[in-house]
């Protein structure tokens, strides 16, 4: 890739395959503020930057459409395409061949085991499985996260910077791995990942301390994901960190939802499913469909809102939470109150009382009004506690539902669709099932459906079998694997089981008021 604003040579080859034209398009969409709408920046500024200097998210100032007849076009179209035609209606400063350069080389089965890239299983009439665990770390996070190295080291060459780009991640276990995966080695770069030391499953906890790269660092905090989160927020607003970072020739960016690079890749996969039904006979083009997101940070299901503000065909917005239900109780009430008890769960990549991606949700519900946001996320920050307005309660209620199901509910339901439909999900996945069948006792609507399912279940193997056999297991780790493998009759994946050998290379666990003094440390800085 790029090391300081330059390529490398065992990458120049490949970006001037993709680059013979490197005439610069004319300007098209720019980025806001969440917390400031009179800042505007292009993407390739808002992509190597992450997050805006004052604390809010970059969103883009409008959102382009997309027909139905597109959604034809599209349907023909391998997934590489289908991602750059929706990445070029976002990305108006990359050139084609730049766009292309990205998803070539990110969409590809040499990172997925899928030419689709994005498998779809009909679990039972009208109601479908969007599987987004294909890829190298077996979670939806790999979906964006294969390409966001690409997208970043693009936009520093696109903006001349002439810094190494240091990417800061908070992880609620799936993030981290796919971040590390994605970034590895990759020239220019540098990574460090937060996770909470009891708040992962041991796959997930695994996938990261045995990490290969050398420019890569793990570190277990002593807390939840929130402290993670709020902790790397703060180092990236933090001016004498900003300002010592400067004099070093490094700067921060993020792997995190908070960056726009690593939310548009989601909106392309909820355009290429429907797509791909549609293509399929599975419904007319036009029709509607419902989409239900296992969600804690509000990413994942903000980016189906995109596609559905883009002009997708999508109805009724399922949101699930597992116990920690703050998202559940704000759709239904309109209060955020991380006030609460948190509760450690067999789905950890939800357990999360702060959603950062619900500050887009509301920038744009309120017409991009930046005081707003500025209040009810200062409300937060102070007292963790805020109120929308009624008419911002109105549209959730309007564009969402909300439910959540606890443990014993998600082993049953995994218990229930392997028994029903041979069909084997993990616990993320299975919150979603559960709360689509709340959905459809409270509402009778039976539209067709289409549930993002998160990850393999093979990452929450201990989980997973005791909801299959109903009973715990004191298995090791891959006993418990291979037990699985054998029950599902489906394969390991090879990126799991060739971590089974590997030596655990991060060892540190820190408290969250020594986060700032890690980074420093590991950055050689004083």
């Amino acid at each position: 890739m790029i090391n300081n604003g330059q390529f490398s040579d065992s990458e120049d080859y490949l970006y001037k395959k993709y680059l013979p034209d490197m005439a610069e398009k004319e300007k098209g969409m720019f980025y806001k503020s969440t917390r400031n709408s009179s800042i505007k920046v292009e993407s390739a500024q808002a992509i190597t930057q992450g997050i805006s200097e004052d604390g809010g998210l970059f969103v883009p100032e409008s959102i382009p459409s997309l027909t139905i007849d597109e959604v034809k076009e599209i349907a023909g179209m391998k997934y590489a395409d289908r991602a750059f035609y929706v990445f070029k209606k976002f990305l108006t400063d990359f050139t084609d061949a730049e766009i292309h350069y990205c998803t070539d080389n990110a969409y590809s089965t040499k990172n997925f085991d899928t030419e689709s890239i994005a498998e779809i299983a009909e679990l039972f009439d009208g109601t479908y499985m969007l599987e987004l665990w294909h890829g190298p770390t077996c979670a939806f996070k790999d979906m964006a996260l294969q390409i966001l190295p690409y997208f970043l080291t693009t936009s520093v060459k696109k903006i001349n910077l002439d810094k190494k780009i240091v990417i800061l991640v908070a992880t609620s276990g799936d993030t981290g791995k796919a971040a590390l995966e994605g970034f590895k080695d990759v020239p220019g770069t540098q990574i460090l990942v937060f996770y909470p030391e009891d708040g992962v499953s041991p796959m997930q906890k695994r996938q990261m301390t045995t990490q290969l790269g050398d420019n890569v660092g793990v570190c277990a905090l002593k807390g939840n994901f929130d402290d993670c989160q709020n902790g790397v927020k703060q180092i990236f607003t933090d001016k004498t960190i900003k300002d010592k970072m400067d004099n070093a020739g490094l700067m921060f960016s993020s792997a995190n939802s908070i960056n726009w690079g690593r939310l548009v890749p989601q909106i392309v996969y909820y355009i290429s499913s429907y797509a791909s039904l549609a293509d399929d006979g599975q419904i007319a083009y036009g029709d509607k469909i419902n989409v239900v997101v296992p969600t804690g940070n509000f990413g994942n299901i903000l980016a189906a809102y995109y596609a559905k503000k883009m002009g997708l065909p999508i109805g009724k917005l399922i949101c699930a939470s597992n116990i920690n239900k703050v998202l559940t109780d704000f759709i239904n009430t309109g209060v955020y109150d991380r006030n609460r008890e948190f509760y450690a769960t067999c789905s950890p990549s939800m357990d999360i009382l702060i959603s950062s991606n619900l500050e887009r949700l509301l920038y744009l519900l309120t017409g991009q009004d930046d005081s707003r946001i500025k209040d009810w996320f200062g409300q937060l920050a102070q007292n963790g506690r805020y109120e929308v307005s009624q008419e911002v309660k109105d549209i959730l209620k309007d564009e969402f539902f909300g439910g959540f199901c606890d443990d014993n509910d998600t082993k049953k339901t995994i218990h229930d669709i392997y028994r029903k439909y041979s069909y084997t999900c993990d616990t993320h996945t299975a919150v979603a099932v559960k709360v689509y069948e709340d959905y459809k006792k409270a509402t009778g609507d039976n539209t067709k459906t289409l549930i993002a399912s998160t990850a393999s279940p093979f990452k929450f193997s201990a989980s997973v079998l005791e909801a299959m056999e109903g009973n715990k297991s004191d298995m090791d780790e891959y006993d418990m694997v291979e037990k699985l493998s054998q029950l599902s009759k489906l394969p390991v994946p090879k990126s799991l089981a060739d971590l089974k050998n590997r030596e655990r290379r991060f060892n540190s666990s820190i408290e969250k008021s020594d986060m700032a003094d890690f980074v420093m440390g590991e950055l050689g800085i004083s």
